[in-house]
């Protein structure tokens, strides 16, 4: 029933700057692999095919990379480097990559209500390719999450706990307890401090979200830094509804910082290295 995965890809990675002045941060390889291929493949391995992504200035390269290289094919043809384009291959192969631009910055709420366009009147899943997940032992945090959403048929969001002192870096919810790592949201706020703080469950760059949420962004007013923020919008749908917040099984890097993407570098290559 998910079908379509939306990736937001138009922010500036100032943190990673000046890596990042010419190449997009989702672009940035973690050992040889981009960090928005990661994404691709995890929304792939949970049975979506259609991608659609909201980029910016600057990103062609995003187009780029999940388009043919005929220059660059034609070169290793028939040699022992081809093997390296297999994954990317098979990812082309069997998916659908379709594009629009978020022409302002204005949050992640704007980005995902400019998606629209491409996702249509059905729930889809969102990726925020710089939080890389991974559950070496068992499915990807969108297939756990897919099927989360067979049985309850609402918005759902990734949390983890943090460290108290980190709250004011994520969206922080707070809830009951209805099954196993599984909350039913009655508050969510967007970057709060220690003392606002409701709980150190954050979220995290997953998301299943039904359709209505578009509506509900439309009026959504800027929130903080002058943004529209997705939180503010799941929380109001909570109020008329319900949304539901996920202990994930697996690990996140936080890409978007130095030190995450160093710690996935390293973990990821010795994957990488053994097999």
């Amino acid at each position: 029933m998910i079908k379509k995965c939306l990736f937001p890809a138009a922010g500036y990675g100032t943190r990673f700057l000046p890596a990042t002045k010419a190449m997009p941060k989702e672009m940035l390889p973690i050992v040889n692999k981009p960090l928005i291929q990661y994404g691709v493949e995890e929304a792939l391995e949970a049975g979506i095919t259609t991608m659609a992504i909201v980029t910016g200035r600057g990103k062609r390269s995003l187009e780029d990379h999940f388009d043919i290289s005929y220059e660059l094919e034609h070169q290793i043809r028939g040699t022992d480097k081809e093997i390296y384009l297999k994954d990317i291959r098979e990812v082309m192969e069997q998916c659908t990559f379709s594009y629009t631009r978020q022409m302002e910055m204005k949050g992640l709420g704007h980005a995902i209500l400019t998606g629209e366009t491409l996702i249509g009147n059905e729930p889809f899943a969102v990726v925020l390719a710089d939080d890389l997940c991974d559950n070496p032992e068992g499915e990807g945090v969108l297939s756990q999450m897919i099927e989360l959403y067979h049985k309850y048929r609402c918005s759902i969001v990734a949390i983890e706990e943090v460290e108290v002192s980190e709250v004011d870096k994520y969206g922080v919810i707070s809830g009951r307890e209805i099954d196993a790592g599984v909350y039913m949201v009655d508050n969510m706020i967007e970057k709060p401090s220690i003392a606002e703080a409701p709980s150190n469950l954050a979220v995290i760059g997953r998301y299943i979200l039904t359709p209505d949420i578009f509506d509900i962004l439309r009026d959504t007013k800027p929130g903080k830094k002058g943004e529209i923020q997705i939180t503010d919008a799941l929380l109001e749908q909570c109020k008329k509804g319900m949304v539901l917040a996920y202990k994930f099984k697996g690990k996140r890097y936080d890409c978007g910082s130095i030190d995450g993407f160093v710690m996935a570098t390293n973990v990821f290559y010795q994957k990488h290295h053994q097999g």
